[in-house]
C-alpha cells in the first residue's frame, strides 16, 4: 500500500506545482494598468493654465475602437465648484498618456475625473479602488483669459458657449462704420447765373440773325421805275 501512496503524492505535488506556476504567470499579465502621473495631480494650487489636462500610466494605451481615443472609452471631465464643465472634450492618445487641451473659468476649487482602458482590455477610472478624482485650485493670474464653461460634458469638435466679456482680457469692440464720402462722379450743381447769361447768349444771337435777314432784303429789292 505504501508503494502505491508515494506514486499518487508524488503526482499531486506536481499537479500543485504546475497550477501555482500558470497562476503566478497569470497573475502579473492580466494585472491593470498603474497610474503614474496627472497633470494636475491632487492639492495642486495652479496659477498658469496647463497646456492640457492628462493622465498617463505605466502601459501604452490601445484604444480598441477608433484608435483616436474619442468616445466613451477614454475621457477626462473637467468640473468647477457649481457643476460646470471645462475644456473641449478632444481627448488625445500618445503612448502611455491620454490628454485634453486646457481651459478653465472663474478661480475656485475644480475636479478632474477620468476613464480609460487598461492594456488588458479592462476599464480603469479614477473611480476604481485605489485611485480617487483629483481636486485642485486655480488661481488665475490678472489678464488670463477665462472660459464660460458647458452646462453638460462638452463634445469633440462643439464651440465653447459664447465668453461672457467680464470674463475676458478683453472686450470685443464695434466694428467703425466708414462714413459716407460724396461720390467723385457727382455732377456739379448749375448755378442761376450760367442759366441767365446762357438764356442771354442765345437771345442776343437770335436777334442778330434778324438784323442781318432784314439788311439784305433791303439791299436785293428792286428800285422802281422812273
Amino acid at each position: 500500500m505504501v508503494g502505491h501512496r508515494r506514486p499518487l503524492a508524488l503526482a499531486a505535488l506536481g499537479a500543485t506545482v504546475a497550477i501555482g506556476a500558470v497562476l503566478g504567470f497569470a497573475g502579473p499579465a492580466s494585472a491593470h494598468d498603474v497610474l503614474v502621473s496627472s497633470t494636475p495631480t491632487s492639492g495642486d494650487v495652479l496659477t498658469a493654465l496647463p497646456e492640457a489636462f492628462s493622465v498617463t500610466m505605466n502601459e501604452t494605451l490601445v484604444d480598441p475602437g477608433t484608435g483616436t481615443g474619442a468616445g466613451t472609452n477614454f475621457d477626462i471631465q473637467i468640473t468647477d465648484a457649481t457643476g460646470r464643465f471645462y475644456g473641449d472634450g478632444c481627448i488625445s492618445l500618445v503612448d502611455a498618456t491620454m490628454s485634453m487641451p486646457a481651459n478653465l473659468g472663474p478661480a475656485g476649487e475644480y475636479t478632474m475625473v477620468w476613464q480609460l482602458i487598461s492594456a488588458d482590455s479592462h476599464p480603469v477610472s479614477s473611480s476604481t479602488s485605489g485611485y480617487a478624482p483629483v481636486t485642485f485650485t486655480w488661481q488665475p493670474p490678472a489678464g488670463a483669459t477665462l472660459s464660460n464653461g458647458f452646462d453638460a460634458p462638452p463634445v469633440c469638435g462643439e464651440a465653447d458657449q459664447t465668453p461672457d466679456p467680464e470674463m475676458t482680457t478683453q472686450a470685443e469692440e464695434p466694428a467703425e462704420t466708414p462714413s459716407a464720402t460724396p461720390s467723385a462722379t457727382a455732377a456739379a450743381p448749375v448755378s442761376d447765373a450760367n442759366t441767365t447769361g446762357t438764356l442771354l447768349w442765345i437771345g442776343g444771337a437770335a436777334l442778330a440773325v434778324i438784323v442781318a435777314i432784314g439788311a439784305t432784303l433791303l439791299l436785293v429789292r428792286p428800285k422802281k421805275a422812273e
